[in-house]
């Protein structure tokens, strides 16, 4: 009988232990702030398209995963400029799926610039722009914030750093980074997917694409560039690649298409701070 109750205090323990240490997902409390609204307008264009139910929408995810996350810098500063740009690659890809959250990842680290393999700047083989942490990184992700400014800066690069590792976690919901996401792709968009995938990567091998090269080394990588493409460009990708703009288009349940993804302008004076909270006047910084 005293084993036995050894056995349930101990069982017991574990139970409360687990409650008491498991992470609850927190959700927005707080009105948005004013000033994180002015920076995505400013900065993020996939933003500022949205109508007002949409821009609503998109905060909040924004919020959440902001909540949700650490971000952290090693030999940089993190400013809200920063967050709210790292946030809105992670919510831009699955804008469309009300109930996502990327529960394969607890945290995000900044670096100044690309990195190698060890995680150090300024070598002559420091040539990563971003990562998805695996092993002892499992849950984390990388990336330069010189390539996380730059995705959002240039319009017409086909290329966002920041949206390309997002794209590989959501790749990785299903257990498997093969580039078929379970997770997004419908059974009967599968096999045609496959198919375009082989098709396209032999394209790029032939040099009779537009798609970035890096596209063509892995399926894994492939799906990554042509999601930035399809987010970035998304009227040129219609244009030149209609099958693979299609495909896209039902994987994400979007219509990047119809967006107008123009720059639009803050009203801000310039001797005012700046909206990215850096500190400095607006006439020193963003003007």
């Amino acid at each position: 009988m005293s084993l036995f109750l050894v056995i349930f205090f101990l069982l017991a323990c574990i139970v409360v232990w687990f409650i008491w240490n498991r992470e609850v997902w927190k959700t927005p409390t707080q009105k948005f702030p004013e000033q994180w609204r002015k920076i995505l307008h400013q900065e993020v264009l996939y933003y500022a398209a949205l109508n007002k139910g949409q821009k609503s929408l998109f905060e909040s995810k924004v919020h959440e995963f902001l909540l949700n996350h650490t971000i952290k810098g090693v030999k940089t500063k993190v400013e809200l400029l920063d967050r709210l740009l790292i946030a809105s690659s992670a919510v831009i890809p699955i804008f469309s799926f009300p109930e996502w959250r990327y529960t394969n990842l607890k945290e995000v680290i900044l670096y100044p610039s690309s990195f190698n393999k060890q995680f150090q700047g300024g070598k002559p083989d420091s040539n990563i722009r971003g990562l998805v942490g695996y092993g002892f990184m499992e849950g984390k992700m990388l990336l330069s914030k010189r390539a996380l400014r730059e995705g959002f800066q240039n319009y017409s690069d086909k290329r966002n750093t920041a949206i390309h590792e997002f794209v590989h976690l959501v790749d990785k919901m299903d257990g498997a980074v093969d580039g078929f996401p379970d997770v997004l792709v419908q059974h009967q968009y599968s096999i045609p997917w496959l198919e375009l995938m082989h098709t396209k990567i032999e394209e790029i091998d032939k040099n009779y694409s537009d798609i970035d090269q890096y596209g063509a080394t892995s399926k894994i990588e492939f799906f990554a560039v042509a999601s930035e493409y399809f987010f970035e460009r998304p009227d040129l990708l219609s244009k030149k690649h209609p099958k693979l703009y299609e495909t896209l288009e039902n994987i994400f349940k979007q219509d990047m298409q119809s967006m107008q993804l123009k720059k639009k302008r803050v009203d801000i004076g310039r001797n005012q701070p700046c909206y990215c909270g850096s500190g400095k006047k607006f006439k020193h910084c963003h003007l």
